[in-house]
């Protein structure tokens, strides 16, 4: 019988996190000042460049689909609801789920 592995590939926080400690590592051992690369001009340069871009892909593309899933989507449906059923049961009233849940009787 073959052994089937369903874990996906990916990498974890801790994976980020541990690659940019080696990261950091490397360049030490180059010589290579990271404070001073981003304060030169050149660096303050890309950053600025990159800085733009980012904010007018942000306000250009992004932020009304975004705003519309947050406020219409998570904020309406799920938010709304999540919180009146928390506060049913805080009051020991039925939550949505048990009124919508079919009752048959036992004879």
């Amino acid at each position: 019988m073959k052994k089937v592995n369903k874990q996906k590939g990916g990498i974890s926080i801790l994976g980020i996190i541990f690659l940019g400690l080696i990261l950091i590592l490397i360049l030490s051992y180059f010589n290579i000042s990271v404070r001073s690369v981003v304060e030169s001009p050149t660096g303050q340069d890309n950053l600025n460049y990159v800085g733009g871009g980012t904010r007018n892909l942000w306000n250009d593309y992004l932020k009304k689909p975004a705003d519309y899933l947050w406020n219409d989507i998570f904020v309406n449906i799920f938010w709304k609801s999540f919180i009146s059923n928390m506060e049913r049961i805080r009051d020991g009233k039925p939550t949505d789920y048990e009124n919508a849940a079919p009752l048959f009787n036992r004879s």
